[in-house]
Order: C-alpha cells, then structure tokens, then sequence
C-alpha cells in the first residue's frame, strides 16, 4: 500500500506558476501506474502561464473559481467541477475569485518536463 499527505509532499512553482506539490508520479515512488496526480493553486487574481502538454489532462476543481482557457474556448470552473484537456492544448486559468484556486491535475501518461512548451506570460 502507498499513501501519500499533501502536507508530505515538496512545495514547488511549476512552469506555468502555479504552486505545485506532486502526489504520485511512477517514476518517482516505483508505483505500477501510467498516469501523474498533482495539487496545484493559484492566487487570488492570478493566471497561469499558457502552455501545452504532449499527453492529456484533467483538472478537477476542489476550492475557488476560475476562468479556464483551451485554446479558442473559455469557460468557468467551480468547485466539483472536472475538466478534461486534449493533448497538445493551449491552457491557462485565471482565479477570478477571493480565496486560493485549488485543483487537483491529473495527466496520462505521467508528466515530464521534456513533453510540456510554456509560452510567455499573457
């Protein structure tokens, strides 16, 4: 069994901005899983940098409201709220509200820095 507490897990600024602590990984904890599992947040009044992953995402909103951005489309994302995000998709969200934006991001296969481009701030 593996278990692992947000509270255990190394606070770091990704690529985009946001504050990022990694959950699971396989390459990191020898788990038998394909996928990466990460808590991000944002600020309030902040965005994250545009950028695309070569592999799919899903955000799931767990705190706050944003404004999420997928290439040409825009649409708002409360708490409960599960968003997928295809391969090769231009992405950022804004926190458009009062408290942190906090999500959980799930990408399959795993993330790795080599198959993520960051574009400059808006």
């Amino acid at each position: 069994m593996f278990v692992r507490q947000l509270k255990d897990c190394p606070q770091l600024i990704a690529g985009d901005g946001s504050v990022l602590r990694e959950l699971l990984h396989p390459e990191k904890a020898s788990l038998q899983i394909r996928y990466s599992l990460a808590h991000a947040k944002v600020e309030p009044g902040q965005t994250t940098t545009p950028h695309r992953l070569m592999a799919s995402e899903v955000y799931y909103i767990i705190a706050g409201q944003g404004l999420m951005h997928i290439d040409e489309e825009s649409f708002e994302v409360v708490p409960q709220c599960a968003v997928y995000i295809p391969p090769r998709s231009t992405q950022y969200v804004e926190n458009t509200g009062d408290c942190d934006l906090e999500f959980l991001c799930i990408v399959d296969p795993a993330w790795k820095k080599q198959y993520e481009e960051v574009f400059n701030r808006l």
